[in-house]
């Protein structure tokens, strides 16, 4: 079975770090752009971050520009998101995605998901 599984959520005080992880199983996506999203409840998906496949190009959400990093390593076929200076709105669950071919930052452009990890931010 093809999966991508986050691990790192939690709970933490705003301005606090975490930092998430999504490992691959069943298959290789070592050479696929990776991404992370996020939901908060009653919202709908949005884009975060995303790092291509030599991980030499990264683009992230203007809410999250400073704040977070995206790394990958294609040697374990991981890709990672540190997040420093968390506020209460980044609270959300976060998913990781990898598409092979063209994407955006939207999240019907990617085709394989991780089942999410929840992040909650304190006030």
């Amino acid at each position: 079975q093809v999966q991508l599984v986050e691990s790192g959520g939690g709970l933490v005080q705003a301005g606090g770090s975490l930092r998430l992880s999504c490992a691959a199983s069943g298959r290789t996506f070592s050479s696929y752009a990776k991404a992370w999203f996020r939901q908060a409840p009653g919202k709908e998906r949005e884009f975060v971050s995303a790092i291509m496949w030599s991980g030499g190009t990264t683009l992230y959400a203007d809410s999250v520009k400073g704040r977070f990093t995206i790394s990958r390593d294609n040697a374990k076929d991981t890709v990672a998101l540190q997040m420093n200076d968390l506020n209460p709105e980044d609270t959300a669950v976060y998913y990781c995605a990898a598409q092979a071919t063209r994407w955006d930052r939207k999240p019907s452009s990617w085709n394989y998901w991780g089942q999410g990890t929840q992040v909650t931010v304190s006030s």
